[in-house]
């Protein structure tokens, strides 16, 4: 239920581009399943093991509907902003243990653990902003895809020394989602290059 929630949640967020960018209903069912389920496909594309959707098309047929609900609903979605960007930051959170633990569970080395936790959170809206045009939210100053990999750290770190996993996955993904709360509370940022 975690996890097709938080694909929900990020092909709402594709859908919202969409909508920003007035496409047509396509439009919106391509940055939904993009943005839904893209990170997770370039972690088993890198980890060269079998793309999650395909073994299960549910997750394709969860990112489709949430996109095609996002174009009849866009208003709605658009006023429940800050309910999103919680959702988000339980998804990420989700997302960020999940795609370290699938790098795990092949034996991958620990960067490469926790470069694919990163991914997996944050490589669908990477991709959809690409797609809109836009440059990245995970260069935008927020603290996003550096809580992503925060956790995905923590959990690994934890697993690698015995820790059961429920409770390594239960602490690094509460580290993501506590350093995006803070994000959405405080407003913190990360320092910008300006020129001189």
């Amino acid at each position: 239920f975690c996890d097709m929630l938080g694909v929900a949640v990020f092909a709402i967020t594709g859908g919202l581009m969409a909508a920003r960018l007035g496409l047509d209903i396509l439009g919106f069912l391509v940055l939904g399943v993009v943005t839904a389920i893209g990170g997770g496909t370039m972690r088993d594309v890198i980890l060269d093991i079998p793309v999650f959707w395909v073994r299960d098309p549910n997750y394709l047929l969860v990112g489709a509907v949430s996109g095609a609900v996002v174009y009849f609903l866009a208003p709605v979605f658009q006023s429940l902003n800050k309910t999103l960007l919680w959702l988000d930051a339980a998804g990420i959170a989700l997302f960020a243990v999940a795609g370290a633990g699938w790098a795990i569970s092949v034996d991958a080395p620990m960067a490469v653990v926790i470069f694919m936790g990163g991914l997996t959170a944050v490589g669908g809206g990477l991709l959809r902003d690409i797609l809109g045009n836009t440059v990245p939210f995970i260069f935008q100053r927020e603290i996003y895809a550096l809580a992503a990999l925060a956790g995905a750290a923590i959990y690994a770190g934890l697993q690698r020394y015995g820790v059961d996993n429920a409770v390594a996955m239960t602490i690094g993904g509460s580290v993501t989602f506590v350093l995006r709360a803070l994000t959405i509370c405080f407003d913190l940022k990360l320092p910008v290059y300006k020129q001189s």
